[in-house]
């Protein structure tokens, strides 16, 4: 990616763009047209949360958007539950909270802003969701950090998902990579939707590799950690807060 670091779009600028594109991400089969795999990879983190955490009471989503992952969680998971949304943008959150409402019977928690401004209590959730947000973290402090901090939002026993864009550590199979989704957006939207898609992600994402995450998760005290499926430049993957004494 061209775009340095440094040079990134800022949280304002993102969550700009997002208020602009409510009603796109308010769907579950096509709002994330421009991810690959978007709808397994949705089903895949929900069906493992419930799995690895079959008592859900209550959920954090990170950058929650229209909350798609949130309804999946809850129509798989057939009961209520308490749940926490998260994100930069405001009408974004206030069309998750309608749409949650409308399938849960549980609380209902807001906030706006960064989750990792956010003082969310600890040791508290029994499932943390995220799912395309993280490729907003920019140094190796910023993903680290966050890491460190969703896991001890987590209870023992609690899980953590995530879907998103990734890179990769070798750069010819980056590219080959980015080539592959290039066709694929092409294909989606042609040529002027690739170059479209390919402009904001230069600008407001750096994303890291799955190895890195898995390793990082690692670090911070994630076990065991599972990679669910990876299609070109994007992955579905997760792991459990050990219970101690176990």
């Amino acid at each position: 990616m061209a775009t340095p670091l440094h040079e990134k779009s800022s949280l304002d600028e993102i969550r700009t763009r997002f208020d602009a594109d409510v009603e796109r991400f308010s769907n579950l089969e096509t709002g994330q047209a421009a991810t690959i795999d978007a709808p397994l990879a949705m089903d895949l983190i929900t069906q493992a949360a419930i799995a690895a955490t079959p008592t859900i009471r209550r959920v954090l989503d990170i950058g929650c958007g229209a909350a798609n992952n949130t309804i999946k969680l809850r129509r798989e998971y057939g009961q209520d539950f308490d749940c926490d949304i998260c994100d930069l943008s405001l009408p974004m959150l206030e069309r998750a909270e309608e749409r949650i409402s409308a399938e849960n019977a549980g609380l209902i928690t807001v906030y706006q802003g960064d989750f990792r401004d956010i003082a969310f209590p600890t040791n508290s959730f029994d499932v943390v969701i995220a799912a395309a947000v993280l490729h907003h973290l920019r140094d190796d402090d910023d993903w680290a950090a966050a890491f460190e901090m969703i896991f001890h939002l987590l209870r023992p026993g609690g899980s953590f998902w995530i879907t998103d864009l990734v890179a990769h550590e070798s750069g010819s199979v980056h590219a080959l990579m980015w080539n592959r989704y290039g066709q694929y957006l092409s294909e989606l939207g042609g040529s002027e939707y690739a170059e479209k898609v390919f402009a904001y992600i230069d600008k407001e994402d750096s994303p890291r590799s799955v190895t890195f995450q898995i390793e990082l998760m690692h670090r911070v005290g994630f076990r065991p950690v599972d990679i669910l499926h990876k299609n070109s430049c994007f992955a579905a993957f997760g792991g459990i807060k050990p219970i101690i004494g176990r």
